[in-house]
């Protein structure tokens, strides 16, 4: 099968997007398959087709290929925007840079857009390789994904299947420039390591070797759709609703987990936390274990990258953000009808009247506080919130309305939640569980 006719298969369901957009860096690759769809566009009937070059300004060199890919751009008659982006100094250059340019490319697409990329069969081979020496789990061996969302619309691979000496020909016989980045010669980076030592060799004895791993990486993203689905299977059941519909952190039921292998667990797990923080190694996972054994009485947390992992009363409660931090005591005076901002801790609402003199107040709870209640007599709060089996990182940071110094009301607990004349409610809006999010 042709180049042409691959690519053209591959952009088929996609021949409807308002508009294509490629990656065009001006190397060999993105070269070749900005020239094969300028010229596809010539004949075919193929949404708005254009270009975006991403200036990452990492070496001197790269201050001349914004102006190559112009020229080649005008040549084929495709528009081209230019984007600069600034790449965060870290441990990985190569990360760093790539992280940039996919943030840019997000910004840049619009709504339904597709986005094309040039990377092909050896890229793919590749990758695979580089993560499997990085001891990736299958998910991370199922490597580049044909095509996945990206900003408001999609990143596609057309040449994912293609084969490097297949562009090669191509650039060849359509006598095409391209440029060459002097860091891709560099063999301190990692790819470029496995590109010219380890992927020739291996080629040399094994001559179908990166068609064969990029076709283990599909078979592999296969059984990484298969572990995903068993994982909402195993999730479903632990996703019931808690007892405080009020608080805003992801949690889950904690006995349907239980009831799964280790192997499951980890699996369900893993789908949980991934939208939440980066996944732990192998050897974290004993943090997990730790969590479901200890004592039924205990208050055990699974420290991760982005947050933290809580058990109380047999539910996972996902922390971050404001949740990791001791708020400060509100300065601010209690006003009736009035939102009012807690210091790193979300805001509450005094609904109704404050009736009756003395000195109101808002606070938390710092030990031996009492309440009185219709009928019962005078109550030690803590009682009342393990009577209510309020999770214990809660307890800490729950808004209490005093009247010279007596607890009148806890927040957002029915009951408990405004004075015995029931003139008014104490309303609690936690804080986000974000942590880029806070007061």
């Amino acid at each position: 099968m042709s180049l042409h006719a691959k690519v053209l298969g591959n952009l088929a369901p996609w021949r409807d997007a308002p508009a294509w957009r490629v990656a065009f860096s001006g190397g060999l690759d993105s070269t070749v398959l900005l020239h094969l769809l300028a010229g596809l566009a010539q004949r075919e009937a193929l949404p708005p087709l254009s270009a975006l070059h991403i200036h990452h300004g990492l070496q001197a060199a790269a201050d001349a290929w914004p102006a190559h890919c112009r020229r080649q751009c005008e040549e084929w008659g495709v528009p081209l925007q230019v984007q600069a982006v600034e790449v965060e100094p870290g441990a990985s250059v190569e990360r760093a840079a790539r992280d940039a340019r996919y943030a840019a490319f997000a910004t840049a697409l619009g709504a339904g857009e597709l986005l094309l990329t040039a990377q092909h069969r050896d890229d793919q081979a590749e990758t695979l390789l580089f993560r499997l020496l990085r001891g990736a789990g299958t998910r991370g061996l199922a490597a580049m994904p044909q095509s996945r969302p990206l900003g408001g619309g999609q990143l596609l691979r057309p040449l994912l299947q293609c084969s490097r000496d297949e562009l090669e020909a191509y650039a060849a016989e359509h006598r095409l420039t391209w440029i060459e980045d002097p860091s891709n010669a560099d063999d301190r980076y990692a790819r470029n390591y496995l590109r010219h030592q380890v992927m020739p060799a291996l080629r040399a004895r094994w001559p179908q070797a990166a068609a064969s791993m990029a076709r283990s990486a599909v078979l592999l993203g296969e059984s990484a759709l298969l572990l995903d689905e068993l994982a909402q299977l195993d999730l479903a059941p632990a996703r019931a609703p808690s007892a405080f519909g009020w608080l805003p952190m992801p949690s889950l039921a904690l006995a349907p987990l239980r009831d799964l292998s280790e192997a499951r667990q980890r699996n369900a797990l893993r789908a949980w936390l991934r939208p939440l923080t980066a996944m732990p190694d192998a050897e974290h996972w004993v943090g997990w274990q730790a969590l479901l054994s200890a004592a039924v009485d205990a208050a055990p947390i699974w420290r991760l990258a982005a947050g933290e992992l809580h058990r109380a009363d047999e539910r996972l409660w996902w922390l971050a953000g404001d949740w990791l931090r001791t708020p400060a005591l509100p300065a601010v005076a209690p006003q009736a009808n009035q939102v009012l901002p807690l210091p790193g801790n979300g805001s509450v609402r005094i609904e109704g009247r404050l009736s009756g003199g003395g000195e109101w107040r808002l606070g938390y709870r710092q030990g031996g506080e009492v309440m009185n209640l219709p009928g019962r007599g005078h109550r030690d709060l803590k009682r009342l919130l393990n009577e209510r089996q309020v999770p214990a990182f809660v307890r800490g940071r729950l808004p209490l309305l005093l009247c010279d110094g007596e607890v009148r009301a806890v927040a957002n607990l029915s009951g408990l939640d405004g004075p015995v004349d029931g003139q008014s409610r104490l309303s609690w809006q936690p804080p986000p569980c974000d942590p880029g999010l806070s007061w």
